[in-house]
């Protein structure tokens, strides 16, 4: 193992340790029955015939029809980033003669299967797109529509023909969903190599740029554009918000469980992963010494950058791969270059990012499911030993007692839940309020709350385990999902319906208010003196003090 300072060595543990739990993140943000999903793309049951041909920048594509929606997939938005263009800046795409087929998911990124996502890809002419148009019965008026551009969560995982639009679609959105380079091939970082650590985001800036000069071919406005993830995805979208390069190629933006303004206390994603300031910001020479570590039994030499370039786009896909975590090692972005110029968190409470209005929330129970796959849903209980271990990991000894005091465990159904609760409220909730605080200050911004604590856990999991409103798991009220569909009660379903129809009035107009949807305020003060934060839960649709109910005042007196 190569030698590495003490900071730099715990940056490498750091991403090694957590692509176990990322395998949490992998299962979230892609859902389940994946494979059922691509082969099924666009036919939701219903009959899919050819549909229209559309000339793009590059050349006419056509898709299917299916229930009024057309639905176009594979779109090639830049070149295939393979061989010297591998770690490079995306390229334009070369035009093509004739009609291109549309018809069916493109390939995904390069990526390699988790136990509860069997999705896997070495296709490095992966940098497509996916546009699903509304039926006509959605559209408002003649004019253009909104468009949503969706980019998915994890980093190491995913692609965008995963994730069905007609549900956004169907409240008069144009929904575009992206792959990206993902895990490695998307963050790899060497001395004086052009875009290190962030090809991943300059995909995502290809994707918008391509919207803006082919929305109007689709029945899109490119001047009313709204860029939105979650998760990795979400933290993407805060880069984007103080990303040079993406100036003007979005007007609005939603951020689902983004970790822009999140530290990680030490133990929090499981043991052995130490701390650290920031979740998914890392210096260049951060990510360079990752990129030490992770591609040293590759046998590229190590005396000068370049032939360690040319070494490693010389290999097969294949052989990458097989270095175990090489992905998932590389689920953070690399800043101090041209694409990030400075750290987002630092950005973002400076107010030097651009002025767009911002939807954003988290889930009540973000960290139930990093505890559950961790232990008690996979046969390991968390027991009260490890609770109190986990805190003095965490908080030292002195804090630790603090923190017991205000979350007992018997104040809980379990050690894992009483700990997972800790981990919510401190790292999650605490870095989500940051984020709202720094944006609501010079944007209109709109803040919520998934609290639907009886979302479908669709997780092939053993144990016994009490998830709640789970990190990810409002994802699939927006995009439909038949694995969690089977699973929703009426209220579940109209609580989609309510929820879809915020983001798409939020995407119309910059504020997520509609004929028969429940009044939700800017985040700011309210009558209480807090903040104003929207909870969503199929039994209640209205105000919640988010600060309270984290008990973000404890966390602020804890030094």
């Amino acid at each position: 193992m190569t030698h590495l300072s003490t900071p730099h060595r715990a940056t490498v543990m750091t991403a090694t340790a957590l692509a176990l739990t990322a395998l949490a993140l992998t299962a979230l943000s892609t859902t389940t029955n994946t494979e059922a999903r691509r082969a099924a793309a666009g036919t939701r049951h219903e009959t899919v015939v050819a549909g229209d041909t559309v000339r793009t920048d590059a050349g006419p594509v056509r898709g299917t029809r299916s229930g009024g929606y057309r639905i176009f997939h594979g779109i090639p938005y830049a070149g295939a980033p393979a061989g010297r263009h591998r770690w490079a800046p995306p390229r334009p795409v070369q035009p093509w003669k004739g009609v291109r087929d549309a018809s069916k998911p493109g390939p995904l990124c390069p990526q390699v299967p988790s136990p509860y996502a069997q999705i896997s890809s070495t296709q490095e002419d992966c940098l497509v797109l996916n546009v699903t148009t509304p039926p006509p019965s959605a559209l408002r008026r003649a004019a253009p529509a909104p468009v949503l551009v969706w980019i998915h969560g994890d980093g190491s995982v995913g692609g965008g023909a995963l994730f069905d639009g007609r549900r956004p679609a169907g409240q008069g959105l144009v929904v575009v969903t992206v792959n990206y380079r993902l895990g490695v091939f998307g963050g790899l970082a060497l001395p004086g190599l052009e875009g290190a650590g962030t090809f991943g985001l300059q995909d995502q800036q290809a994707a918008l740029a391509w919207v803006r000069h082919n929305a109007r071919a689709f029945g899109g406005d490119p001047g009313n554009v709204t860029v939105a993830g979650v998760s990795f995805g979400a933290s993407a979208v805060a880069g984007h918000l103080t990303s040079p390069g993406s100036r003007g190629l979005f007007h609005r933006a939603v951020m689902a469980s983004g970790e822009a303004m999140m530290d990680m206390p030490a133990g929090a994603m499981g043991p052995g992963v130490p701390g650290y300031p920031w979740y998914v910001w890392r210096t260049g020479r951060e990510m360079e010494d990752i990129t030490t570590e992770m591609t040293s039994s590759l046998g590229c030499r190590r005396d000068r950058p370049e032939r360690t370039l040319s070494c490693l786009r010389a290999l097969p896909v294949e052989t990458i791969l097989k270095v175990p975590y090489i992905m998932n090692a590389f689920q953070a972005f690399g800043y101090g270059n041209a694409t990030l110029p400075e750290l987002p968190p630092t950005a973002l409470r400076a107010g030097r990012f651009h002025r767009v209005p911002v939807l954003s929330g988290a889930t009540r129970d973000e960290h139930r499911v990093f505890v559950g796959m961790t232990y008690d849903a996979v046969g390991k209980p968390f027991t009260e030993t490890d609770y109190d271990d986990a805190l003095r990991t965490a908080f030292g000894a002195s804090r630790a007692a603090r923190v017991r005091a205000e979350y007992p465990p018997t104040a809980f159904a379990s050690p894992g839940l009483a700990w997972a609760t800790v981990i919510t409220d401190r790292m999650w909730a605490r870095g989500t309020q940051a984020q709202h605080h720094a944006l609501a200050r010079h944007v209109p911004l709109y803040a919520y709350e998934f609290a639907d604590r009886d979302a479908p856990m669709y997780l092939p999991l053993p144990g016994d385990f009490d998830f709640g409103a789970f990190h990810a798991g409002d994802t699939p009220y927006l995009f439909e999902d038949e694995a969690a569909e089977r699973l929703f009660t009426p209220a579940q379903r109209r609580l989609a319906a309510t929820m879809t129809g915020y983001w798409a009035a939020f995407a119309r107009t910059g504020e997520p208010r509609g004929a028969g949807l429940p009044a939700w305020l800017p985040h700011g003060p309210a009558t209480s003196g807090r903040p104003y934060t929207q909870s969503l839960s199929p039994e209640h649709i209205g105000p919640v003090d988010y600060h309270r109910e984290h008990r973000l005042d404890f966390w602020s007196r804890l030094p």
